[in-house]
């Protein structure tokens, strides 16, 4: 299949060839939101924690003889009766991160580019790059591609564009390998580089 890439003055350039395997499948959405629904659960810090018990300081020996108080038994003053005593039922830091295997993986990848494709979100470009880390630049730039609420993925980190793009709220610069589902589905438009779209049909392929 081909698609024509985008000039920075937003007008049709080259056609490129881009793999039917990765680039034109069908939109399976189950699959995709199985996996979103995993890469959002596992940025949950998960790490609500209280003491035990057994975890809270003091109350090593016994407050009073076991008879002849007329007070109730009584074994350590940091039991869950006690102030300042322990949690009965403590609750401890959890993961819940979901497993997601490698073709799974692949898989909803490929049915979310080829569903950017459809709905022509995806803007191909031959380079995009900043010569300074300059906002106002960035700003411009992407004015001129008609783009505004969009996802920049380069083939490889750019710091330039990275602090260009760090105070914008719509705009947002990620590295091949940092790219993930969730960033991918939650923005109007990505841009891409030529470079990082080979790199993209060779993983999955």
């Amino acid at each position: 299949m081909e698609f024509k890439l985008t000039k920075d003055n937003g007008s049709s350039g080259k056609a490129i060839s881009l793999s039917e395997q990765v680039f034109g499948q069908a939109f399976n959405e189950p699959l995709i939101h199985q996996v979103v629904t995993a890469y959002m659960a596992a940025a949950r810090r998960g790490t609500r924690a209280h003491l035990s018990r057994a975890e809270v300081s003091g109350g090593g020996h016994k407050p009073w003889k076991q008879k002849g108080q007329g007070r109730a038994r009584a074994g350590s003053s940091r039991s869950p009766l006690w102030r300042g005593g322990g949690k009965t039922f403590a609750a401890e830091p959890v993961s819940y991160a979901q497993k997601v295997n490698r073709k799974m993986h692949q898989g909803a990848m490929r049915a979310i580019f080829s569903e950017l494709v459809r709905q022509e979100r995806l803007v191909i470009v031959e380079e995009f790059r900043l010569d300074a880390p300059k906002t106002k630049q960035l700003i411009e730039k992407l004015k001129g591609y008609g783009l505004d609420n969009v996802l920049i993925v380069t083939d490889q980190p750019d710091q330039n564009l990275y602090l260009s793009a760090r105070n914008l709220i719509n705009v947002d610069v990620r590295s091949l390998s940092k790219a993930d589902p969730v960033s991918l589905v939650s923005h109007e438009k990505v841009l891409i580089s030529v470079a990082a779209l080979k790199k993209i049909e060779e993983l999955l392929a």
